[in-house]
């Protein structure tokens, strides 16, 4: 990111997004440069380097045996374990050409069901963690940080796991989804939420936010300041039980016997995995109103 002949162009691009000196050198990014091998040329100056290299996925190599870096002409960030490790990199498009992220394939060291972008720094800043912000890419997750809000992680390019929603739950109480307002935002949440299921105690909740559209946390946080998005945090983030019903309800129209069936067909076997027993049973008894009620719905 300093000696590159690139590297200027590169800065300027970070400098357009609105990131600070401090920031980028706070999250350890870099660059990829777009030669076929300057990791190769680098660190692969003998063959037992150049095969740690291909096992830890930095190099690939093509039928012919010509090995070429996996990363190129890419912003970098490193991926840190929660002991603070790097154990992989995400690599992010400054144009359009190709996949906005790149993410480093599986490794013996590197399982990305299991890691979360942003979440040992997130640990490291803050004593008590009281929630976790989940987002979609590293770019929010660190444009959010220079506004101070430093306790955004993200999934690296896969749905939320139950990895990772066991993992959030032993550093915080309190886990918020941010998620585009779109279908495909409010499919990812469902489907975090069906992964949380199981590891929802007693004193533990999950709240979904849904942004308006167009914008994502880096673009929105830009526009109304920290104490701005903090406050729709607080005040429009969704309840998981209120984005569990309205979800179901848009599906199962509880009207009729039928829509009911379906509802209590669907919804029982779902809040049945929940351990809390508080939580589960208020679960089991909104349905039961739900059932109950044929004209509120209909």
């Amino acid at each position: 990111l300093k000696h590159h002949s690139q590297a200027p162009e590169v800065i300027k691009y970070l400098k357009g997004r609105g990131l600070s000196g401090d920031i980028v050198k706070a999250w350890d990014m870099g660059f990829a440069p777009p030669e076929w091998d300057s990791v190769l040329k680098t660190f692969g100056t003998d063959e037992l380097k150049q095969s740690r290299l291909l096992e830890l996925k930095l190099i690939s190599e093509n039928d012919n045996k010509r090995r070429f870096d996996f990363f190129r002409n890419r912003i970098m960030f490193p991926i840190r374990d929660k002991r603070g490790r790097v154990v992989g990199f995400g690599g992010r498009v400054m144009q359009d050409d190709g996949p906005k992220y790149l993410n480093s394939p599986e490794t013996p060291i590197f399982h990305k069901g299991f890691e979360l972008f942003g979440l040992y720094q997130a640990r490291q800043n803050n004593r008590k963690l009281d929630r976790l912000l989940v987002v979609e890419g590293y770019m929010d997750v660190v444009a959010l940080s220079q506004f101070d809000i430093n306790y955004a992680v993200a999934a690296l390019g896969t749905a939320t796991t139950p990895e990772h929603i066991q993992a959030m739950f032993k550093s915080t109480a309190e886990v918020v989804c941010c998620y585009d307002g779109d279908r495909a935002g409010r499919e990812a949440a469902w489907r975090a939420l069906e992964n949380a299921l199981p590891f929802l105690k007693d004193g533990v909740g999950m709240k979904f936010l849904f942004l308006p559209d167009g914008e994502d946390p880096d673009t929105l946080v830009r526009k109304i300041g920290k104490e701005n998005f903090e406050e729709n945090l607080k005040n429009d983030a969704v309840p998981l039980s209120r984005f569990f019903f309205d979800n179901l309800l848009q599906r199962h129209h509880v009207g009729s016997n039928e829509g009911k069936a379906a509802l209590k067909a669907e919804a029982t076997p779902l809040i049945e995995q929940i351990v809390g027993d508080n939580i589960r049973e208020i679960l089991l008894s909104d349905l039961s109103n739900h059932m109950g009620d044929q004209n509120k719905h209909r």
